[in-house]
């Protein structure tokens, strides 16, 4: 059973879901697999992967902040907010320094409504299954965090290339329509490139072809399952523990993990699992030590 985290370099065309099938077609039978944060099929660029007993860990990952690379272009809104659609609305484009004034605006703690065909659930279903079935209900607003957005230059002179740093739930189909109207136009975004999730990088990414011949190999270009957990505080344990761990039994908090924190938890160099702090002790959440 391999545990641990794969970074992805999804192709676009590729959904987040083929991603995960691809996968499954070289691990062994009844692997448990995931994917931490959907990346749209259009979209490139990072998309961790969880491995075995990794799945569990998600909820845990804190620095949840993404990076991505957008290129908007003005004149046009698409039924799917993005270049796979077909052009529902028409406006003459703005000037670039009318769009770039207001850039400002978007940075903060904002009000988004998702677009319909998000992966937002939906009465169990997923609402881009319900547009695509012409049943596409109308989404709550939500608050989103967007920590930075700065130009990187136009690549044409109706469209703009932007950098977005921003929070998980993020829509940024969803920012270039709202960015296109706000400029008294009409915008959809044409190219998307996830850069950064977390701390998975597109540096460290691993493209389908590079996976597909370290599953030949056997020599799988795993990350540890402590990788993206590095914001919370570490607890190491003596050896002496070990069936204690094992058997998830609760841990006297001698570390001072603050009361109802999560933390890492370690026996000697091994990575044991989560455990949270209650009434002065570690209680596992996660315990990851195989027996």
């Amino acid at each position: 059973m391999l545990d641990g985290f794969l970074n992805l370099l999804k192709p676009p065309g590729m959904s987040s879901f083929d991603a995960i099938r691809f996968l499954k077609k070289l691990l062994p039978k009844a692997h448990k697999i995931g994917h931490m944060g959907t990346l749209d099929p259009l979209a490139a660029g990072v998309l961790p992967i969880g491995l075995g007993a990794a799945t569990r860990l998600f909820d845990y990952v804190s620095d949840k902040e993404k990076h991505y690379i957008a290129e908007i272009r003005f004149g046009a809104e698409t039924s799917t907010q993005d270049a796979a659609g077909f052009v529902t609305k028409t406006a003459p484009p703005p000037e670039t320094d009318a769009v770039l004034a207001l850039l400002p605006r978007f940075v903060g703690e904002i009000e988004q409504v998702p677009g319909a065909y998000s992966a937002i659930h939906v009465g169990g279903r997923r609402s881009y299954e319900l547009a695509r079935a012409g049943e596409a209900a109308p989404l709550p607003p939500r608050r989103v965090q967007i920590h930075a957005i700065e130009p990187l230059g136009s690549l044409s002179p109706h469209s703009l290339t932007l950098s977005i740093r921003c929070g998980r739930g993020t829509y940024v189909r969803s920012l270039a329509e709202d960015l296109g109207r706000a400029a008294g136009s009409r915008a959809y975004l044409a190219m998307l490139l996830r850069a950064e999730s977390g701390p998975f990088t597109l540096e460290e990414a691993q493209s389908p072809a590079e996976l597909l011949a370290a599953a030949e190999s056997g020599n799988w270009p795993l990350l540890p399952m402590d990788f993206p957990l590095s914001a919370l505080p570490g607890v190491v344990l003596p050896e002496t523990l070990l069936k204690k761990v094992q058997n998830g039994a609760a841990i006297p908090n001698e570390g001072g993990v603050p009361e109802g924190s999560a933390c890492r938890v370690y026996v000697g160099p091994r990575f044991a699992g989560i455990a949270r702090a209650s009434e002065s002790f570690l209680r596992f959440q996660a315990m990851l030590l195989r027996q």
